[in-house]
Protein backbone atom coordinates (compact mmCIF):
# COMPACT_ATOMS: atom_id res chain seq x y z
CA UNK A 1 0.00 0.00 0.00
CA UNK A 2 1.19 3.53 -0.78
CA UNK A 3 0.33 5.87 2.10
CA UNK A 4 0.56 9.68 2.22
CA UNK A 5 0.82 11.42 5.60
CA UNK A 6 0.02 15.15 5.49
CA UNK A 7 1.30 17.22 8.40
CA UNK A 8 2.29 20.80 9.27
CA UNK A 9 4.67 19.43 11.93
CA UNK A 10 7.57 17.09 11.26
CA UNK A 11 11.18 16.66 12.26
CA UNK A 12 13.41 18.52 12.98
CA UNK A 13 10.54 20.19 14.88
CA UNK A 14 10.21 18.69 18.36
CA UNK A 15 6.67 17.77 19.36
CA UNK A 16 4.51 14.82 20.27
CA UNK A 17 2.84 15.04 16.87
CA UNK A 18 6.16 14.84 15.00
CA UNK A 19 7.19 11.86 17.11
CA UNK A 20 3.84 10.15 16.55
CA UNK A 21 4.13 10.58 12.77
CA UNK A 22 7.66 9.23 12.60
CA UNK A 23 6.65 6.25 14.74
CA UNK A 24 3.70 5.55 12.44
CA UNK A 25 5.87 5.85 9.34
CA UNK A 26 8.44 3.41 10.70
CA UNK A 27 5.85 0.84 11.77
CA UNK A 28 3.99 0.94 8.45
CA UNK A 29 7.26 0.55 6.56
CA UNK A 30 8.25 -2.36 8.82
CA UNK A 31 5.05 -4.04 7.65
CA UNK A 32 6.04 -3.64 4.00
CA UNK A 33 4.14 -0.48 3.05
CA UNK A 34 5.51 2.66 1.41
CA UNK A 35 4.96 5.88 3.36
CA UNK A 36 5.41 9.43 2.06
CA UNK A 37 5.46 12.57 4.20
CA UNK A 38 3.92 15.76 2.81
CA UNK A 39 4.88 18.61 5.12
CA UNK A 40 6.06 22.23 5.42
CA UNK A 41 9.49 23.68 4.79
CA UNK A 42 11.59 24.24 7.89
CA UNK A 43 14.66 26.50 8.19
CA UNK A 44 16.26 23.94 10.52
CA UNK A 45 15.83 21.02 8.14
CA UNK A 46 19.21 20.20 6.62
CA UNK A 47 19.16 19.63 2.89
CA UNK A 48 21.44 16.60 3.14
CA UNK A 49 19.05 15.09 5.70
CA UNK A 50 16.01 15.28 3.43
CA UNK A 51 14.61 11.91 2.44
CA UNK A 52 13.33 10.94 -0.97
CA UNK A 53 9.97 10.21 0.63
CA UNK A 54 9.60 13.59 2.40
CA UNK A 55 8.08 16.40 0.33
CA UNK A 56 8.23 19.93 1.76
CA UNK A 57 6.00 22.81 0.66
CA UNK A 58 6.66 26.54 1.02
CA UNK A 59 5.54 27.78 4.43
CA UNK A 60 5.62 30.65 6.92
CA UNK A 61 5.59 30.66 10.75
CA UNK A 62 2.16 30.30 12.32
CA UNK A 63 0.67 33.45 13.89
CA UNK A 64 1.60 33.73 17.61
CA UNK A 65 3.20 30.27 17.45
CA UNK A 66 6.34 30.77 15.38
CA UNK A 67 7.73 27.31 16.18
CA UNK A 68 5.02 25.81 13.98
CA UNK A 69 4.51 26.53 10.28
CA UNK A 70 1.71 26.92 7.74
CA UNK A 71 2.04 26.00 4.05
CA UNK A 72 1.30 28.86 1.66
CA UNK A 73 1.32 26.89 -1.58
CA UNK A 74 1.48 23.35 -2.93
CA UNK A 75 -2.14 22.31 -3.57
CA UNK A 76 -1.73 21.14 -7.17
CA UNK A 77 1.92 20.17 -6.72
CA UNK A 78 0.95 17.79 -3.91
CA UNK A 79 -1.81 16.31 -6.08
CA UNK A 80 0.59 15.74 -8.97
CA UNK A 81 3.17 14.08 -6.69
CA UNK A 82 0.54 11.87 -5.02
CA UNK A 83 -0.88 10.85 -8.39
CA UNK A 84 2.58 9.89 -9.64
CA UNK A 85 3.18 7.86 -6.47
CA UNK A 86 -0.18 6.06 -6.89
CA UNK A 87 -1.28 6.84 -3.34
CA UNK A 88 -3.89 4.41 -1.95
CA UNK A 89 -4.89 6.34 1.17
CA UNK A 90 -4.36 9.81 2.62
CA UNK A 91 -3.83 10.25 6.36
CA UNK A 92 -3.94 13.87 7.53
CA UNK A 93 -2.37 14.87 10.85
CA UNK A 94 -3.40 18.54 11.04
CA UNK A 95 -6.55 20.63 10.65
CA UNK A 96 -4.60 23.46 9.02
CA UNK A 97 -2.76 23.96 5.73
CA UNK A 98 -1.35 20.53 4.92
CA UNK A 99 -4.56 18.96 6.23
CA UNK A 100 -6.66 20.79 3.66
CA UNK A 101 -4.13 19.96 0.95
CA UNK A 102 -4.43 16.31 1.98
CA UNK A 103 -8.23 16.45 1.72
CA UNK A 104 -7.91 18.00 -1.74
CA UNK A 105 -5.54 15.24 -2.86
CA UNK A 106 -7.86 12.57 -1.44
CA UNK A 107 -10.89 14.00 -3.24
CA UNK A 108 -9.31 14.24 -6.66
CA UNK A 109 -7.40 10.96 -6.45
CA UNK A 110 -10.65 9.33 -5.30
CA UNK A 111 -9.02 7.60 -2.34
CA UNK A 112 -10.14 7.61 1.31
CA UNK A 113 -8.90 10.22 3.77
CA UNK A 114 -8.23 9.30 7.41
CA UNK A 115 -7.48 11.98 9.99
CA UNK A 116 -5.81 11.94 13.41
CA UNK A 117 -7.09 14.62 15.78
CA UNK A 118 -3.98 15.26 17.87
CA UNK A 119 -4.62 18.57 19.61
CA UNK A 120 -7.17 19.84 22.10
CA UNK A 121 -7.29 23.35 20.66
CA UNK A 122 -9.42 24.83 23.42
CA UNK A 123 -6.30 24.57 25.61
CA UNK A 124 -4.31 26.71 23.16
CA UNK A 125 -6.62 29.68 22.45
CA UNK A 126 -4.41 32.00 24.51
CA UNK A 127 -1.76 31.88 21.78
CA UNK A 128 -3.90 34.11 19.56
CA UNK A 129 -4.38 37.62 21.03
CA UNK A 130 -4.34 36.15 24.56
CA UNK A 131 -7.64 34.38 23.91
CA UNK A 132 -9.57 37.58 23.12
CA UNK A 133 -10.44 36.64 19.53
CA UNK A 134 -10.83 32.86 19.25
CA UNK A 135 -13.35 31.10 21.51
CA UNK A 136 -14.33 27.44 22.00
CA UNK A 137 -17.22 27.89 19.54
CA UNK A 138 -14.69 28.75 16.83
CA UNK A 139 -12.78 25.54 17.58
CA UNK A 140 -16.01 23.56 17.26
CA UNK A 141 -16.93 25.20 13.95
CA UNK A 142 -13.42 24.74 12.55
CA UNK A 143 -13.33 21.10 13.62
CA UNK A 144 -16.72 20.35 12.05
CA UNK A 145 -15.66 22.07 8.82
CA UNK A 146 -12.45 20.08 8.55
CA UNK A 147 -13.93 16.73 9.57
CA UNK A 148 -16.77 17.01 7.04
CA UNK A 149 -16.42 14.20 4.47
CA UNK A 150 -13.48 12.61 6.32
CA UNK A 151 -13.73 8.82 5.96
CA UNK A 152 -12.44 8.01 9.44
CA UNK A 153 -10.92 9.73 12.45
CA UNK A 154 -8.26 8.45 14.85
CA UNK A 155 -8.72 9.71 18.41
CA UNK A 156 -5.62 9.13 20.58
CA UNK A 157 -7.74 8.96 23.76
CA UNK A 158 -11.26 8.93 25.19
CA UNK A 159 -10.86 12.62 25.93
CA UNK A 160 -10.51 13.37 22.23
CA UNK A 161 -13.42 11.05 21.35
CA UNK A 162 -15.66 12.78 23.90
CA UNK A 163 -14.77 16.24 22.60
CA UNK A 164 -15.36 15.29 18.94
CA UNK A 165 -18.67 13.69 19.89
CA UNK A 166 -19.60 16.83 21.82
CA UNK A 167 -18.81 18.92 18.72
CA UNK A 168 -21.12 16.72 16.64
CA UNK A 169 -18.54 15.10 14.33
CA UNK A 170 -20.29 12.42 12.26
CA UNK A 171 -17.33 10.55 10.74
CA UNK A 172 -16.45 7.09 12.13
CA UNK A 173 -14.06 7.53 15.09
CA UNK A 174 -11.72 4.90 16.49
CA UNK A 175 -9.62 5.30 19.64
CA UNK A 176 -6.02 4.37 18.80
CA UNK A 177 -3.38 5.71 21.21
CA UNK A 178 0.00 6.43 19.68
CA UNK A 179 2.56 3.77 20.57
CA UNK A 180 6.30 3.95 21.19
CA UNK A 181 9.34 1.79 20.56
CA UNK A 182 9.33 0.11 23.96
CA UNK A 183 12.80 -1.41 23.55
CA UNK A 184 14.33 2.04 23.04
CA UNK A 185 13.23 3.13 26.51
CA UNK A 186 14.45 -0.06 28.16
CA UNK A 187 18.04 0.39 26.99
CA UNK A 188 20.15 0.20 30.13
CA UNK A 189 23.47 0.62 28.33
CA UNK A 190 23.28 4.38 28.72
CA UNK A 191 25.94 6.69 30.11
CA UNK A 192 25.08 7.91 33.59
CA UNK A 193 23.05 11.09 33.15
CA UNK A 194 23.27 11.90 36.85
CA UNK A 195 27.02 12.26 36.46
CA UNK A 196 26.59 14.54 33.44
CA UNK A 197 24.16 16.75 35.35
CA UNK A 198 26.30 16.77 38.51
CA UNK A 199 23.66 14.93 40.53
CA UNK A 200 24.95 12.63 43.25
CA UNK A 201 24.07 8.94 42.99
CA UNK A 202 22.11 9.13 46.28
CA UNK A 203 19.89 11.99 45.13
CA UNK A 204 16.33 11.16 44.10
CA UNK A 205 15.21 12.56 40.74
CA UNK A 206 11.75 13.77 39.77
CA UNK A 207 11.50 14.18 36.01
CA UNK A 208 9.32 16.39 33.82
CA UNK A 209 9.53 16.05 30.03
CA UNK A 210 7.42 18.59 28.20
CA UNK A 211 7.31 21.59 25.95
CA UNK A 212 7.65 24.54 28.33
CA UNK A 213 4.32 26.09 27.45
CA UNK A 214 1.82 27.74 29.76
CA UNK A 215 -0.94 25.19 29.09
CA UNK A 216 1.36 22.42 30.40
CA UNK A 217 0.84 23.77 33.94
CA UNK A 218 4.50 23.36 34.89
CA UNK A 219 4.23 26.38 37.16
CA UNK A 220 1.97 24.31 39.42
CA UNK A 221 4.56 21.51 39.50
CA UNK A 222 7.24 24.00 40.56
CA UNK A 223 4.91 25.56 43.11
CA UNK A 224 4.25 22.16 44.75
CA UNK A 225 7.87 21.00 44.68
CA UNK A 226 9.01 22.86 47.86
CA UNK A 227 6.35 20.98 49.84
CA UNK A 228 7.89 17.71 48.66
CA UNK A 229 11.34 19.04 49.57
CA UNK A 230 10.11 19.64 53.11
CA UNK A 231 9.97 15.86 53.56
CA UNK A 232 13.30 15.09 51.88
CA UNK A 233 15.95 17.65 50.94
CA UNK A 234 17.92 15.20 48.81
CA UNK A 235 15.68 15.53 45.74
CA UNK A 236 16.18 17.21 42.38
CA UNK A 237 13.51 18.17 39.88
CA UNK A 238 14.85 17.84 36.32
CA UNK A 239 12.80 19.71 33.71
CA UNK A 240 13.50 18.60 30.15
CA UNK A 241 12.24 20.82 27.33
CA UNK A 242 12.06 24.35 26.01
CA UNK A 243 9.32 26.78 25.10
CA UNK A 244 7.76 30.21 25.62
CA UNK A 245 7.20 29.77 29.37
CA UNK A 246 10.85 29.00 30.22
CA UNK A 247 11.88 32.45 31.46
CA UNK A 248 8.84 32.72 33.70
CA UNK A 249 9.47 29.22 35.09
CA UNK A 250 13.14 30.00 35.81
CA UNK A 251 12.10 33.20 37.58
CA UNK A 252 9.53 31.25 39.59
CA UNK A 253 12.21 28.78 40.72
CA UNK A 254 14.48 31.65 41.77
CA UNK A 255 11.68 33.43 43.62
CA UNK A 256 10.95 30.24 45.57
CA UNK A 257 14.62 29.82 46.42
CA UNK A 258 14.83 26.27 45.07
CA UNK A 259 17.31 26.88 42.25
CA UNK A 260 19.75 24.37 43.79
CA UNK A 261 17.13 21.63 43.49
CA UNK A 262 15.79 22.34 39.99
CA UNK A 263 17.65 21.71 36.72
CA UNK A 264 16.46 23.01 33.34
CA UNK A 265 18.15 20.94 30.61
CA UNK A 266 16.73 22.75 27.59
CA UNK A 267 15.52 20.89 24.53
CA UNK A 268 16.80 17.32 24.20
CA UNK A 269 16.70 15.32 20.98
CA UNK A 270 13.97 12.69 21.14
CA UNK A 271 16.45 9.93 20.34
CA UNK A 272 18.42 10.80 23.50
CA UNK A 273 15.66 11.55 25.99
CA UNK A 274 15.51 7.90 27.07
CA UNK A 275 18.67 8.45 29.12
CA UNK A 276 16.84 11.04 31.22
CA UNK A 277 14.00 8.62 31.95
CA UNK A 278 16.54 5.96 32.93
CA UNK A 279 18.12 8.15 35.61
CA UNK A 280 14.80 9.26 37.16
CA UNK A 281 12.93 7.80 40.10
CA UNK A 282 9.51 9.27 39.33
CA UNK A 283 8.00 10.96 36.28
CA UNK A 284 5.69 13.84 37.26
CA UNK A 285 3.24 16.05 35.40
CA UNK A 286 0.53 18.49 36.50
CA UNK A 287 -0.72 19.12 32.95
CA UNK A 288 -4.41 18.90 32.12
CA UNK A 289 -4.01 19.62 28.41
CA UNK A 290 -2.79 16.27 27.07
CA UNK A 291 -4.86 14.51 24.42
CA UNK A 292 -2.85 11.40 25.24
CA UNK A 293 0.56 12.09 26.76
CA UNK A 294 3.38 10.30 24.94
CA UNK A 295 5.82 11.18 27.70
CA UNK A 296 3.66 9.23 30.16
CA UNK A 297 4.05 5.99 28.24
CA UNK A 298 7.74 6.69 27.56
CA UNK A 299 8.24 6.93 31.32
CA UNK A 300 6.23 3.75 31.90
CA UNK A 301 8.29 1.88 29.31
CA UNK A 302 11.43 3.07 31.10
CA UNK A 303 10.25 1.33 34.26
CA UNK A 304 9.77 4.37 36.51
CA UNK A 305 6.68 5.34 38.49
CA UNK A 306 4.38 7.87 36.82
CA UNK A 307 2.38 10.48 38.78
CA UNK A 308 0.07 12.60 36.61
CA UNK A 309 -3.29 14.36 36.64
CA UNK A 310 -6.39 12.17 36.67
CA UNK A 311 -8.27 11.69 33.39
CA UNK A 312 -10.12 8.79 31.74
CA UNK A 313 -6.94 7.99 29.78
CA UNK A 314 -4.50 8.12 32.71
CA UNK A 315 -6.92 6.30 35.02
CA UNK A 316 -6.88 3.35 32.62
CA UNK A 317 -3.16 3.61 31.86
CA UNK A 318 -2.12 3.69 35.53
CA UNK A 319 -4.52 1.05 36.77
CA UNK A 320 -2.17 -0.21 39.49
CA UNK A 321 0.15 1.62 41.92
CA UNK A 322 3.04 -0.56 40.78
CA UNK A 323 2.93 1.48 37.55
CA UNK A 324 2.10 4.88 39.02
CA UNK A 325 -0.79 6.96 40.30
CA UNK A 326 -3.13 9.75 39.30
CA UNK A 327 -4.23 12.69 41.43
CA UNK A 328 -7.04 15.23 41.51
CA UNK A 329 -5.91 17.55 44.32
CA UNK A 330 -2.59 19.28 44.97
CA UNK A 331 -2.21 17.69 48.39
CA UNK A 332 -2.86 14.29 46.86
CA UNK A 333 0.02 14.86 44.41
CA UNK A 334 2.38 15.76 47.26
CA UNK A 335 1.38 12.72 49.29
CA UNK A 336 1.69 10.26 46.38
CA UNK A 337 5.13 11.49 45.30
CA UNK A 338 6.39 11.58 48.89
CA UNK A 339 5.18 8.02 49.49
CA UNK A 340 6.90 6.69 46.36
CA UNK A 341 10.13 8.42 47.39
CA UNK A 342 10.01 7.24 51.01
CA UNK A 343 8.88 3.68 50.24
CA UNK A 344 10.39 2.72 46.86
CA UNK A 345 9.80 -1.01 47.44
CA UNK A 346 6.21 -0.75 48.65
CA UNK A 347 4.71 -1.32 45.19
CA UNK A 348 6.87 -3.92 43.42
CA UNK A 349 6.51 -4.57 39.72
CA UNK A 350 3.79 -6.98 38.62
CA UNK A 351 5.41 -8.63 35.62
CA UNK A 352 2.24 -9.95 33.95
CA UNK A 353 0.48 -6.58 34.23
CA UNK A 354 3.56 -4.75 32.99
CA UNK A 355 3.95 -7.05 29.95
CA UNK A 356 0.33 -6.40 28.96
CA UNK A 357 0.73 -2.65 29.39
CA UNK A 358 3.92 -2.62 27.36
CA UNK A 359 2.15 -4.50 24.58
CA UNK A 360 -0.72 -2.01 24.61
CA UNK A 361 1.60 1.02 24.38
CA UNK A 362 4.00 -0.50 21.83
CA UNK A 363 4.53 1.02 18.42
CA UNK A 364 3.98 -2.42 16.87
CA UNK A 365 0.44 -2.67 18.25
CA UNK A 366 -0.17 0.98 17.25
CA UNK A 367 0.83 0.22 13.65
CA UNK A 368 -1.36 -2.88 13.52
CA UNK A 369 -4.44 -0.98 14.70
CA UNK A 370 -3.87 1.88 12.25
CA UNK A 371 -3.53 -0.59 9.39
CA UNK A 372 -6.77 -2.30 10.40
CA UNK A 373 -8.50 1.08 10.30
CA UNK A 374 -7.00 1.81 6.87
CA UNK A 375 -8.30 -1.45 5.42
CA UNK A 376 -11.74 -0.96 6.96
CA UNK A 377 -11.90 2.60 5.60
CA UNK A 378 -10.82 1.52 2.12
CA UNK A 379 -13.46 -1.22 2.06
CA UNK A 380 -16.17 1.20 3.20
CA UNK A 381 -15.00 3.79 0.68
CA UNK A 382 -15.16 1.27 -2.16
CA UNK A 383 -18.64 0.09 -1.09
CA UNK A 384 -19.93 3.66 -0.90
CA UNK A 385 -18.44 4.44 -4.31
CA UNK A 386 -20.30 1.48 -5.83
CA UNK A 387 -23.55 2.56 -4.16
CA UNK A 388 -23.15 6.15 -5.36
CA UNK A 389 -22.47 5.01 -8.92
CA UNK A 390 -25.53 2.74 -8.82
CA UNK A 391 -27.76 5.58 -7.61
CA UNK A 392 -26.66 7.71 -10.56
CA UNK A 393 -27.58 5.05 -13.12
Amino acid sequence: MNIALFTDTYFPQVSGVATSIRTLKEELENKGHKVYIFTTTDPNAKKDDSDDDVFRFSSIPFVSFSERRIAVRGLFQAYQIAKRLKIDIVHTQTEFSMGFIGKFVSKYLKVPCIHTYHTMYEDYLHYVANGRILKPIHVKEGTLAFCHNINGIVAPSNRVLDKLTEYGVKSPIRIIPTGINVEHYQDNQIKNMKEQLNISSETKVLLSVSRLAYEKNIDKLIDLFPKILNNNKNIVLVIVGNGPAKDDLVNQVNDLGIENNVIFTGEIDNSKVNSYYQMADIFVSTSNSESQGLTYIEAMASGIKVVVSSSPYTNELLSDKSLGSVFDRDQEFIEIVSEYLSNPDKYPEKSKLRRQKLHDISSTYFGERILDFYYESINNYDKNSVINRSEKL
